[in-house]
């Protein structure tokens, strides 16, 4: 027996969720249908303007609803250090730690000749424009121990040497081939605490 069309569509897109398999997305699809209407309205809502809401940011590309985000207010960071992550997640991950305090840098993405990511694809002219402008003393590429992340770094390190700023990357306590989307709070903690000169 098939679903009804509706119950057949709310599945199909609840499985584009990343992690969400077919029996995941008919167990959320049957609960949801459970819900009121007014919370599967305000949901709707909530998913509609999610995107048309928020904005990256002008300076360093986190996710902020406004033009400018707070991370990059120079009163409330500390303008010595800048953070250079691969997505926009990853910047929350690392305030989580509450270890870090500097600025950020969202590259958009890491090099792979796989899929086309080259270096004109990710943000590193505005990199290297900001980076001459603030009065920096560190870089920390805290970039995913991972093949496409190594060869980033790699390539950031070279970049970034003509400019004469102390470059380090998180420390090996990260486990190779790991995300940092994977990775504890803890973990993460002890890796930027633990970092090295690269």
């Amino acid at each position: 027996m098939h679903y009804p069309d509706s119950l057949e569509k709310l599945i199909q897109i609840l499985k584009k969720l990343p992690g969400i398999g077919h029996k995941s997305a008919e167990r959320f699809a049957f609960q949801m249908i459970t819900w009121p209407e007014t919370i599967l309205t305000e949901m709707g809502e909530i998913i509609k303007n999610a995107k048309k809401n928020l904005n990256f940011c002008a300076e360093c590309g986190a996710l902020s609803d406004f033009n400018l985000c707070s991370l990059c207010d120079p009163t409330q960071r500390e303008i010595k250090q800048m953070c250079i992550v691969a997505t926009v997640k990853d910047v929350f991950l690392i305030e989580k730690t509450r270890q870090y305090h500097g600025l950020y840098h969202v590259l958009g993405g890491l090099l792979s000749p796989i899929t086309g990511c080259t270096p004109d694809f990710l943000s590193i002219i505005s990199l290297k424009n900001r980076i001459k402008k603030l009065p920096l003393e560190e870089v920390i590429l805290a970039i995913d121990s991972t093949l496409e992340g190594d060869a980033t770094a790699l390539f950031l390190k070279k970049e970034l040497k003509e400019l004469g700023i102390q470059t380090s990357r998180l420390a090996l306590g990260l486990p190779m081939g790991s995300s940092l989307d994977y990775i504890d709070g803890g973990t993460l903690a002890t890796a930027f605490t633990g970092r090295s000169t690269w």
